[in-house]
């Protein structure tokens, strides 16, 4: 598959921080492309609407999801270890990308809403292929969905804005998924794994 062209990611780059940042309502065409560094014409020459900028960010989404579900099928380390370690991991582009197209799907739109839809069902589908079991692989995502907002808590409580500012290291400190909690967590869901029945004893 060929990569879109530079400038026309840089405009997706812009879109997707302003919806973070500014929320659905802030990324409008004109701040899109002064945050792009480009003109409303060149923004323009690349999605010549609105709702092309928004259908970019959701083909973008599907190849980020596309990547994604290809490295849970080959990890070295097993489908449901990947996924559970890659749940924590903040600011990739995927997780930058699944953010915008939830701030869009929050502001009511249907498009976004069905994109998160299909990315949880991936997921589902890929992990269910792995463990042989559906409700464990519903389980399993369900976990890693707790464990990406609790990296996401924890990453903003731990930036202080105040360098002197002993709560936020305590709470820091506090954290009980460390390195060991995670490597117990993947070893009981893969004894959990080892335990599901197999693909054709599952019911319908």
């Amino acid at each position: 598959m060929s990569r879109p062209p530079a400038a026309r990611d840089a405009v997706l780059d812009a879109f997707e921080r302003l919806i973070i940042a500014e929320g659905e309502r802030g990324a409008t065409i004109d701040a899109t492309a002064r945050a792009a560094g480009v003109s409303k014409g060149g923004l323009l020459y690349h999605f010549g609407t609105r709702d092309a900028l928004i259908a970019g960010l959701l083909a973008r989404l599907h190849r980020l999801i596309d990547d994604d579900v290809a490295l849970i099928d080959t990890a070295p380390e097993g489908a449901v270890a990947y996924f559970v370690r890659s749940s924590v991991e903040l600011e990739t582009p995927l997780d930058r990308t699944f953010i915008a197209t939830v701030r869009l799907a929050q502001g009511g739109d249907h498009a976004a809403a069905r994109a998160i839809d299909d990315v949880r069902g991936r997921w589902l589908d890929v992990l269910g292929r792995h463990v042989g079991d559906p409700t464990l692989a519903l389980a399993i995502t369900l976990i890693g969905d707790g464990l990406y907002y609790h990296a996401a808590l924890r990453a903003e409580a731990d930036a202080p804005t105040d360098p002197a500012d002993g709560e936020t290291a305590a709470i820091a400190a506090s954290d009980p998924l460390g390195p060991a909690e995670m490597n117990d967590l993947i070893a009981l869901l893969e004894r959990l794994t080892a335990g599901a029945p197999a693909d054709s004893d599952v019911r319908p």
